[in-house]
């Protein structure tokens, strides 16, 4: 039996016998040959490389001889070739690797592994990490730097990760492939199939947002999305100052600024995903399309949803392209459209006699539209759309990580954020509405839980500052001012720029109309139809309205907050001609398209703000937690907002809902699957619920025209809200 090269002994050799290479013995070892030299008659090359290849191999073959040559092992280990009367002889072979493959059967002593580079890399990071711990001052961080340092964990302990091995199935459901499943179980269970047309449209920031400026501030993006997909993270990354006020409305006008044309993107993909990989429409729209839906009869009506309604339609003509698109798919369809939107009030009025309007009259809607899906509608507004506006900041900034805030305050300051969210007229159609009838007073809320210690009816608390965070310190001495919504809505108007106000006056109003005369007045006036507390719904007794939205997720309801000192607002209007194209972004430039020079007398006027998060109340009801008293909600919109008109303002035959069209609402539970970062299938976040499979169940039966199979479904405590309400 031949013996492997581990085996072999010093004195070794071993005999090679080597063969010419021919053409059918394409296993040629080593390529050693004597050839005799013959004159031949030259012919001309062949042309192609394969052929002139196989004919050398040929006539190097004919008349080999074979060759031996012998492998000898040397004292060291190392092998050489004896090859007499050849130009191989004596050849060293120790660096041939293919005489190295057996080196790791050496066995390797403690001594080698403690003294290679795989102790000393690792040992020598630690070491230095250790080294640079104990030479810095921790005292010398900044306050926010030690809070970070104060938050990393002490210790790993293993059981942790024991534990958490008991998510095994809850990783195999994360994982299973959801889509198109709702719709094929639909199909096999009731034999749905497509029926009413559809049109979706988004809500607030759903839609992605594309340039279409040729001027040079702006050619970098032009047709690139800068709301919406990667894109828009390398633009705010690399110049941040460019991308804002490219995204900014300007202030005086409502509409484009100097030097920027933004136009919102079109078709189903404007918002079936944010950024790829994180839908929004897109689970809808393939359950649709396992129904037979495709873009002849289902579409997506995007808008730039930073106008205000009535610029929306000024600029972009966006509900008279609606208006049409409805009659054109009703017409091709054959039937009434289902339609998921914000407002119908803007079809019927006559435009020659109000200023504004579709023109379709009092039966339009009743002619083309068969139902109406609310999803999460922001009915009665948004807690955190309060603050936004008065600090930018909201529950998801002020509980981050303290390293994630301090890099958020680093590159997108409060201050900038409350300025650019103030450049965003449509976002106002937010602000909360209906005011202390609606939620509350200094005393009670009508969704305070039981035995409360707090209310949410002071929707502002401010800590004095040098008081103590601790709860027995907050008393009525040490806090104040406390402001119910009536006080607060003024209170972050006083301290927002002029512009914002005048456009928050001529757009949009938040208060409350129960005079039956007055809500028929008020069908002419624009400002009143995004508050359904102030406006009736349409004239059309055929038509269903279904609100769906989720439940029994913690949602930001009313804040703590501090006052800081007074300052300058640097707040002004965009530049106009060629001072609107200094670009910030350069120093030398000596421009931020922000700030203006000071004049003498001219005292500051605005305040800081910020949610106190230092103050969490353990115990406390409602909860509180880093300065947010929480509700009950979707995780965006509280409870109160989603439901009180749709049970109570809408219920029957009201002064809002005049022709009694019937309301079917379905409250979905937030029961999400802890792997699935989405939520998985009954998840009732405001977002993600878009995915889940009850609303995916309920609007496919409703387009399929069987909405009789879509039944009230209430879960939380709405009923006792609405009874605490003052509707009179």
């Amino acid at each position: 039996m031949p013996r492997t090269r581990s085996e072999m002994k010093e004195d070794d050799e071993i005999d090679i016998k080597i063969t010419p290479p021919t053409t059918s013995s394409p296993s040629t070892k080593v390529k050693t040959t004597t050839t005799k030299k013959t004159p031949k008659i030259r012919t001309p090359p062949p042309s192609g490389l394969r052929q002139r290849i196989k004919n050398t191999v040929d006539e190097i073959s004919k008349d080999a001889e074979e060759l031996h040559v012998r492998l000898k092992k040397k004292d060291d280990g190392h092998y050489k070739l004896l090859a007499p009367g050849t130009p191989f002889n004596e050849i060293d072979l120790s660096e041939s690797t293919f005489f190295r493959h057996g080196d790791h059967l050496k066995r390797k002593t403690w001594k080698s592994w403690l003294f290679g580079r795989k102790f000393f890399f690792p040992a020598g990071v630690i070491l230095g990490v250790c080294l640079a711990l104990w030479a810095v001052d921790l005292t010398g961080l900044p306050a926010d730097m030690k809070d970070i340092w104060t938050t990393l964990p002490a210790a790993l302990d293993p059981r942790d990760l024991l534990a958490n091995l008991t998510v095994v199935e809850g990783a195999r459901k994360a994982l299973e492939n959801r889509d198109f499943t709702v719709g094929e179980s639909l199909v096999e269970q009731y034999g749905l199939h497509k029926h009413h047309p559809i049109i979706l449209i988004p809500g607030i920031v759903s839609t992605g947002l594309e340039s279409w400026g040729t001027e040079t501030v702006a050619r970098s993006f032009f047709r690139k999305r800068l709301w919406g997909t990667s894109t828009m993270i390398r633009a705010v990354l690399t110049n941040k100052e460019r991308w804002i006020q490219a995204l900014s409305i300007d202030p005086e006008t409502g509409l484009d600024p100097p030097g920027f044309k933004i136009r919102a993107a079109q078709g189903l993909d404007a918002a079936s995903e944010f950024i790829q990989g994180y839908w929004i429409w897109q689970k809808i729209v393939e359950n649709l399309a396992t129904l037979g839906y495709d873009t002849n009869s289902m579409d997506m009506a995007a808008y730039d949803w930073r106008l205000a309604y009535y610029n929306l339609e000024t600029r972009d003509a966006y509900f008279t392209r609606l208006k049409y698109k409805i009659e054109v798919m009703r017409r091709h369809n054959g039937q009434k459209v289902v339609l998921c939107s914000h407002s119908l009030k803007w079809v019927e009025s006559n435009p020659e006699e109000n200023g504004f309007g579709g023109g379709g009259g009092a039966a339009w809607v009743e002619e083309n539209i068969d139902s109406w899906v609310n999803v999460a509608g922001t009915m009665l507004g948004v807690s955190k759309a309060m603050t936004a506006f008065l600090s930018g900041e909201m529950r998801d900034t002020v509980e981050l990580h303290p390293a994630g805030s301090w890099v958020l305050e680093k590159f997108f300051s409060r201050r900038e954020r409350a300025k650019l969210f103030r450049r965003w007229p449509g976002s106002t159609s937010m602000w909360m509405k209906g005011g202390n009838r609606m939620w509350g007073n200094h005393s009670a809320a009508p969704d305070d839980p039981e035995n409360a210690t707090d209310t949410h009816g002071r929707f502002f608390s401010f800590r004095h500052p040098g008081t103590s965070e601790k709860e027995e310190t907050l008393t009525k001495w040490t806090v104040s001012p406390n402001l119910t919504l009536n006080e607060a809505g003024p209170y972050v108007l006083t301290h927002t720029p002029p512009n914002f106000q005048r456009m928050m006056e001529s757009n949009y109003s938040v208060g409350f109309e129960g005079n039956v005369e007055q809500l028929k007045k008020n069908d002419r006036d624009h400002t009143k139809w995004s508050n359904p507390l102030e406006v009736r719904l349409p004239e059309a007794p055929s038509m269903k309205i279904y609100c769906l939205y989720g439940h029994g997720k913690e949602t930001e309801r009313s804040y703590w907050y501090m006052q800081g000192e007074y300052e300058q607002d640097d707040s002004r209007s965009d530049a106009e001609n060629e001072d609107a194209f200094c670009d910030s972004s350069d120093p030398s430039n000596g421009c931020d398209n922000s700030t203006s020079l000071r004049v003498p007398l001219d005292f500051p006027l605005s305040r800081k703000h910020w949610i106190d998060s230092a103050v969490s109340v353990k115990g406390s009801k409602p909860e509180v937690r880093s300065g947010v008293k929480f509700g009950d909600g979707d995780g965006t919109i509280p409870v109160v907002s989603l439901g009180s008109m749709c049970l109570k303002g809408w219920n029957g035959t009201t002064k809002w809902n005049p022709a009694g069209i019937p309301v079917v609402t379905q409250e979905y539970l937030h029961s999400p699957e802890s792997l699935d970062l989405r939520g998985g299938a009954q998840t009732a976040d405001h977002v993600d619920i878009l995915g889940a499979t009850p609303l995916n169940t309920a609007i496919l039966k409703i387009a399929a025209g069987r909405g009789d199979l879509i039944t009230q479904q209430i879960g939380s405590k709405i009923f006792e809200y609405i009874k605490k309400q003052d509707w009179d």
